[in-house]
């Protein structure tokens, strides 16, 4: 039980993610209502939860000569992928690609501490 907890808490926090992302950064549209919202954040937990350790071990070499900025490279593929996924989605630059994995990178991290 507290492993569903614990996926619908980030189910919430990567919804509050992406509509901060949609609020605040230019080029990042997000179109629908909560539930496509609410929808858009689960299919991104779930690549966090089953995608991102694959590409994490696949770019490990790029993340260690990179210090862990790598680590931007792999969020910013889960964004991309998430993007292709969904029709609700619209990334229109390489900037706002950028801006929106910081956001969501930083909320998750938090994330992470909170549920530690």
């Amino acid at each position: 039980m507290k492993l569903l907890a614990k996926i619908i808490v980030a189910v919430i926090a990567n919804a509050i993610a992406l509509f901060a992302a949609a609020t605040y950064i230019s080029g990042f549209e997000l179109e629908g209502g909560i539930e496509q919202v609410v929808g858009i954040a689960l299919v991104l937990t779930a690549l966090n939860f089953f995608l991102k350790p694959v590409l994490t071990l696949v770019l490990g070499p790029v993340i260690i000569l990179t210090l862990g900025l790598g680590l931007l490279l792999v969020n910013a593929l889960i964004l991309y992928i998430l993007d292709i996924l969904s029709k609700n989605l619209t990334i229109e630059t390489i900037p706002a690609l950028l801006y929106a994995t910081i956001l969501v990178g930083v909320v998750n991290f938090v994330f992470h501490l909170a549920t530690k």
